[in-house]
């Protein structure tokens, strides 16, 4: 690392030739007006501006290399230089001190305006304090209007701006142009020689050899240093994720550069997949919404490191599965393009498991993060995780980790540790994960299953759909991922909220999962009051026999006679049994406890 002060003047001519560019993960330029005007008045006073970052690039840029906003002109060139902290303030001076068209900005109202900066020299010589009032914007056409346009500034030609005294900002590098300027200024009136002598000392002479504190790094620099630095010096932003890196890393890859004669698109990459799997298996979120919402990228880079490191430790190249941000960093494009396609098709299959678990909406998946570890198994074993034994072993694990809520901490040595766990048990060759044994449900946490909040609480709502439980308006046979959705199949009360206010005020349990089941919205508005009364009326709009339509009622494993008794007790010590046979049986554990035996 070395730290040097090149004069802003330097900065900015290696800007307009492109030596010094942006990594293509910088974020979007967004400094409104306001701000350019106050940062031109630190200039000119010469006060402190911050250190800026760059990165050196040694010959060949690791990341695809940008020109900043303003300096298009450069684009192709490979530079020697990556800005890393600054873009905002030296993207902002660029526009405005070099450019030679109008600065591209937003106004105070957040509107897209383009603007030429002027000094008033007049204000400029005065006391520091009243820097901020000398720098002035003025519309592309270099006419401001003011006091409803009974005020009218226009310098649209180079004797109006010396009349009026504004000094075009965009003159202060260009010497040539400066020289022109001033002659003119000063043949108007003898009084402009000493308001000029004091304006090129008070201001002029302060930007030309304003100095740029910059911390250079060094080529060598690995890319996990640049994204720790980046998220360092940015801490006012967005974080930096490891998807932009890799975009910005990819789109630099020159091999692709020279075979394809363009870039690799990343994000496109990305849109693709995740367009393709949300519109198939809506669980991984609403393909409508941004690329990140739900099912993320990180998940995607996350199975595919799995599977890279896994396949390395088969061959003897590494000790550890893993999928820490440096693995993903290191991710070679090469080992993308092959492996993508394969974890895309692994995490469909993914989607399909969980549709047969009867989890098909994203609101009712109990964690994403199980997803990681589920796909890159699947992309390392192929078909073969469709085998009977393969299958029994994958889905006690899955239920393990949802019902066991293992899933909701930590997951940074979990995933790898299930990934090579899961695939040595699900070929017999291994012990069972401990994602298994170390799962523990126990009953108890029924009453405190309240809310969504809980992995818990979604598996069981989920469980109930699997175990074959039947609609109680509209009877159709046991509910299907397709009836989910067509009947707006939501968690309903069994013993309504208004019967509580009534019959048992304050009572906990009412809101415990016991107490709730999946019913279509419709069946939902006819469960109001007591049990017994609603139940004979969604009989009679059924059709069915109220003696059969009990059997209806038992296929949500509730007991028809203690709701028609409307005996909440009864049925509440029932449910909670019947639910902890169902957990029982997902997890495959022979007690719903700890059970040390079971490894």
């Amino acid at each position: 690392m070395a730290i040097d002060s090149p004069n802003l003047s330097q900065v900015l001519d290696d800007v307009a030739s492109g030596v010094l560019q942006l990594p293509d993960f910088q974020r979007e330029w967004k400094w409104d007006d306001q701000r350019i005007r106050e940062l031109i008045a630190t200039v000119t006073l010469d006060y402190p501006l911050g250190v800026v970052m760059t990165l050196e690039t040694g010959g060949k840029s690791p990341f695809r290399a940008v020109p900043l906003v303003g300096s298009e002109s450069a684009q192709g060139r490979s530079p020697d230089l990556l800005l890393l902290d600054g873009q905002q303030r030296l993207t902002s001076l660029f526009q405005a001190l070099h450019s030679q068209e109008p600065v591209r900005t937003v106004d105070a109202r957040k509107k897209n305006v383009k603007l030429w900066y002027y000094v008033d020299i007049a204000k400029a010589v005065g006391p520091s304090a009243d820097r901020d009032e000398a720098i002035v914007s003025v519309p592309e056409n270099k006419v401001l209007r003011s006091d409803f346009a009974r005020n009218v500034l226009d310098l649209s030609t180079r004797d109006l701006e010396c009349q009026a005294a504004y000094f075009p900002l965009r003159l202060v590098f260009d010497y040539a142009e400066r020289s022109k300027w001033q002659q003119t200024f000063v043949r108007l009136e003898q009084a402009n020689w000493d308001l000029w002598s004091q304006f090129e000392q008070s201001v002029l002479s302060k930007i030309q050899s304003f100095q740029i504190p910059m911390i250079r790094l060094a080529a060598a620099t690995t890319k996990d240093a640049v994204c720790s630095v980046f998220e360092r010096v940015n801490t006012g932003g967005v974080p930096l994720t490891v998807f932009e890196l890799l975009t910005a890393t990819y789109a630099g890859d020159l091999p692709y550069e020279r075979e394809h004669d363009d870039y690799y698109r990343l994000p496109s990459v990305w849109r693709d997949i995740k367009k393709q799997l949300t519109t198939s298996y809506p669980v991984f979120g609403n393909p409508d919404a941004g690329v990140e919402d739900g099912f993320s990228s990180s998940d995607f880079l996350q199975a595919i490191a799995l599977v890279l490191t896994w396949e390395r430790k088969q061959e003897g190249g590494r000790t550890a599965v893993s999928c820490k941000r440096r693995d993903l960093l290191d991710l070679p494009l090469s080992d993308f393009e092959r492996l993508a396609p394969k974890v895309a098709d692994a995490f469909a299959w993914v989607g399909a498991f969980l549709e047969r678990q009867c989890i098909v909406r994203s609101a009712d998946l109990p964690y994403r993060t199980q997803l990681v570890p589920l796909a890159a198994v699947r992309a390392i074993l192929g078909d073969r995780t469709e085998e009977i034994g393969y299958d029994d072993r994958i889905s006690r694990w899955y239920w393990c980790g949802v019902l066991g809520e293992m899933y909701g901490g930590s997951t940074e040595s979990r995933f790898p540790r299930d990934v090579e766990q899961l695939i040595g048990w699900a070929e017999g060759a291994g012990e069972v994960p401990d994602t298994v044994t170390e799962a523990a449900f126990l009953a108890e946490r029924l009453d405190t299953l309240t809310t969504r909040n809980s992995a818990a609480y979604k598996g069981i709502y989920a469980l109930l759909i699997k175990q074959g439980a039947v609609d109680w308006y509209y009877n159709e046979g046991p509910l299907t991922p397709g009836l989910l959705v067509q009947h707006q199949v939501d968690v309903r009360q069994i013993f309504p909220r208004n019967w509580f206010t009534r019959n048992r005020s304050g009572d906990a349990r009412a809101n415990s999962i016991v107490n709730k089941t999946p019913m279509s919205f419709r069946a939902g508005r006819s469960m109001s009051g007591s049990p017994a009364g609603y139940l004979k009326a969604l009989a009679a709009e059924s059709g069915i026999r109220p003696e059969w339509f009990d059997d209806v009622v038992a296929t949500h494993l509730v007991d028809p006679i203690a709701l028609h008794e409307g005996d909440f007790d009864t049925f509440y010590a029932d449910r909670s049994k019947q639910l902890l046979g169902l957990v029982h049986a997902a997890m495959g554990k022979r007690t719903v406890f700890r059970d040390v035996s079971d490894r």
